[in-house]
């Protein structure tokens, strides 16, 4: 028998502690619609709103999740008596030691981590004019804050606890580019980061098949570039649009089922082999699009205004100023979550990334789930790049690049573990989203591309670490 409960000193801590953050949050939304020049009704009125739901979720999200546990055997009887005397057991070894000083003791390298933080914050506010602003000491705020709510999450969160960190961080970059950034809530950024978010978002959906099932597909890149160019060239043939998208999704499709069927046979050397694959396609479509050109690697031509409007930021869908894109990726998100949760084919996908034994003894095909993920992969890559074509305008080669490890990036953010069984696209959504929205605020910040990457692979690095420390599902099982 199991008997949960949460000894005093811990409860005590969380309830203040959450009581804190809801009075530090609602206080910097008040000081933001005061600069802004919100009418006071309604600062007061939201300034209550979020102090109320933080604190509720606060409780719901936090003080539930932590509690003591003490265990019995399931031969021993327990009276009424006896469990009441085990209960005060359990208070009273709680109260030997503060609960305080056992979260310092438990992250004692985090808060050294935050000590040097603040020190290198002092040290540029003292080295940089104009530098100690209301802006950059309430980011500081927001900042810290997010960190303490990643430091609790991992310390006593049971279940999503990669999701869970996944949504404080977008929380917290979100409110740092609000304040540092100009224009960064402005329309056109909000729509300019959910395009690019769809775009990423839609390239991901096979990425993540592929990693739930334990491996990676490298090709997605060469796929969209190869789709981007070779649509394009087959408009300025003459062909009807429609003809066209459909070739290359059949082309993406094709493709898909090559490194699946390949990869399966050769699983040792999958990562390698998908990456040969993107390069023969990329190298094919762009030798075969040159011909008679004297520009390689681009397409020129007019694009379909239908199919520009989809990709467009200022694109409308049935009448609302919103990129036709957006909506797409939306649905397709909402497929995929229901499909990887609530169907037989999502629940056998997550079998035989567990463990393949498990799912063969239940007659579940580890050969056709994995060809259908890279054949999935291939198909929305294909996509992809047909609708990064509407947002450019011509055919370029080299417009997936960045897509080689964004993708993995934002499933490895988002939450789903690379050795298979574990996560979903709900996650990888995430992922996407927090990549976005750091991308737009090392943007806003004037940080060139190559810094953006530096700082993806910062972020990557101890997620990948963390999932290397965590024990695969099929030793749980």
């Amino acid at each position: 028998m199991r008997v949960n409960r949460m000894g005093k000193a811990a409860f005590s801590f969380y309830k203040w502690l959450g009581f804190i953050i809801a009075v530090i949050v609602s206080a910097i939304s008040a000081v933001l619609g005061f600069f802004d020049d919100t009418p006071s009704q309604l600062v007061m009125l939201y300034t209550v709103a979020i102090f109320g739901s933080i604190l509720w979720g606060w409780h719901h999200l936090s003080v539930r999740w932590t509690y003591n546990e003490t265990f019995y055997d399931a031969d021993e009887t327990l009276n009424e008596n006896n469990l009441d005397q085990k209960i005060q057991e359990v208070e009273d070894s709680d109260q030997t030691d503060s609960y305080f000083s056992f979260l310092i003791k438990s992250n004692r390298g985090a808060i050294i981590g935050i000590l040097a933080m603040i020190i290198a914050f002092v040290a540029l506010a003292f080295a940089m004019d104009d530098f100690f602003q209301w802006q950059n000491i309430l980011s500081l705020v927001v900042f810290f804050l997010t960190l303490l709510v990643l430091i609790i999450t991992n310390s006593v969160a049971k279940n999503n606890k990669s999701a869970l960190m996944g949504l404080a961080v977008l929380i917290g970059l979100f409110i740092m580019g609000s304040l540092i950034v100009d224009g960064f809530i402005s329309t056109l950024n909000l729509k300019s980061m959910l395009l690019f978010a769809s775009f990423l978002g839609l390239a991901c959906i096979g990425q993540t098949l592929v990693v739930l099932l334990g491996g990676l597909d490298l090709s997605v890149s060469f796929v969209i570039g190869a789709a981007n160019i070779g649509l394009m060239y087959l408009i300025t043939l003459g062909i009807p649009p429609w003809i066209c998208i459909i070739a290359v999704l059949l082309m993406g499709l094709g493709v898909g089922l090559v490194n699946g069927l390949l990869s399966f046979r050769l699983q040792g050397q999958a990562l390698i082999l998908t990456l040969g694959v993107g390069f023969v396609v990329t190298g094919a479509v762009q030798a075969l699009t040159t011909i008679g050109s004297d520009f390689g690697g681009s397409v020129f031509g007019v694009v379909p205004k239908w199919l520009s409007n989809i990709a467009a930021t200022n694109g409308t869908f049935l009448g609302v100023s919103i990129p036709p894109v957006v909506v797409i990726w939306v649905v397709a998100s909402i497929i995929m979550i229901i499909a990887l949760s609530n169907t037989t084919w999502g629940r056998s996908l997550y079998a035989v990334g567990g463990n393949r034994t498990a799912a063969a003894r239940l007659s579940i095909s580890e050969r056709a789930y994995w060809i259908g993920a890279f054949a999935i992969g291939g198909f929305v890559s294909a996509l992809t790049g047909i609708l990064l074509l509407g947002w450019s305008g011509g055919g370029f080669v080299g417009v997936g690049g960045p897509y080689l490890f964004q993708t993995i990036a934002a499933v490895v953010v988002g939450g789903t573990s690379l050795l298979g069984g574990k996560g979903g696209y709900g996650f990888t959504v995430i992922g996407v989203l927090v990549l976005q929205v750091l991308s737009s605020f090392l943007v806003g910040i004037g940080l060139s591309y190559e810094g953006q990457q530096f700082v993806f692979g910062l972020l990557i690095l101890p997620m990948v670490a963390l999932y290397a420390r965590s024990p695969h599902i099929r030793t749980q099982i």
